[in-house]
């Protein structure tokens, strides 16, 4: 399902942090959000899902406004995955991921089979089910990351949302939580501050620059010596590797 983002701003304390952002995800694309550090990544997917008010929220998923639909709609649409999710530490992966059946349920409804495959597909996108008994505390960080983005897509939604999910990881974590990502079968908006990352294991690229989108669209095409000095006052050419 495609997500058009028309004109979206967020003003905080009195400061404008987000203006005008407009852009289009495809249908199953893996968009990448770059910026330096202040540049509104993060309010931007929090306002995408929602946990962030806005002074305009123009977004529309699949044709429908998402400031139209109630709370368990928006959940069954769309999952949002923030930087530091935790967990008890007693919890193992799957009664967390568990937790991503919740917009299908009420306290009244039994546990069903589709609800139990829901959990078993989204464990295995993530590669975890020899690891599905094991508990949060014992977990490392990439693992961590993948539990999380396995709940949130047991909430089966067309949209994902992640903010920055390979901070503070090794780089082979990175890799491999990546490659998992741009693997799904799910329109995925994801911000990072790795442009090579980004450049190899996104297909769509927005930049943004205080608060304003300076640059959208294919990696080879946004990502250019000019822009890359204009918006982190560094030289760099970034050469994009097909392969693996």
């Amino acid at each position: 399902m495609h997500v058009v983002v028309d004109k979206l701003s967020v003003t905080l304390q009195a400061r404008r942090v987000l203006s005008d952002i407009s852009f289009v995800a495809q249908r199953s694309q893996t968009v990448g959000l770059l910026g330096p550090n202040g540049s509104g990544k993060s309010t931007l997917i929090r306002a995408m899902a929602g946990v962030q008010p806005c002074a305009y929220a123009g977004v529309n998923i699949g044709g429908k406004q998402t400031s139209n639909l109630s709370r368990r709609q928006l959940s069954r649409t769309l999952a949002f995955v923030p930087q530091h999710a935790e967990a008890e530490a007693e919890m193992r992966i799957i009664d967390i991921v568990r937790l991503g059946r919740t917009p299908h349920r009420n306290a009244f409804t039994p546990w069903r089979q589709a609800d139990e495959n829901a959990v078993q597909q989204a464990l295995s996108m993530m590669k975890l089910e020899a690891l599905a008994h094991r508990p949060w505390q014992r977990l490392s960080g990439g693992e961590r990351q993948r539990c999380q983005i396995a709940r949130a897509l047991t909430q089966q939604p067309d949209i994902l949302l992640l903010d920055e999910p390979i901070n503070h990881l090794d780089i082979q974590f990175q890799l491999e939580l990546m490659r998992l990502i741009s693997a799904l079968p799910v329109t995925v908006i994801v911000a990072l501050h790795d442009l090579n990352l980004a450049a190899k294991y996104c297909q769509h690229l927005v930049v943004l620059h205080d608060g304003q989108v300076v640059a959208s669209g294919e990696p080879a095409a946004v990502l250019t010596p000019a822009l890359i000095q204009a918006t982190w006052q560094v030289d760099a050419t970034i050469y994009r590797d097909r392969g693996e």
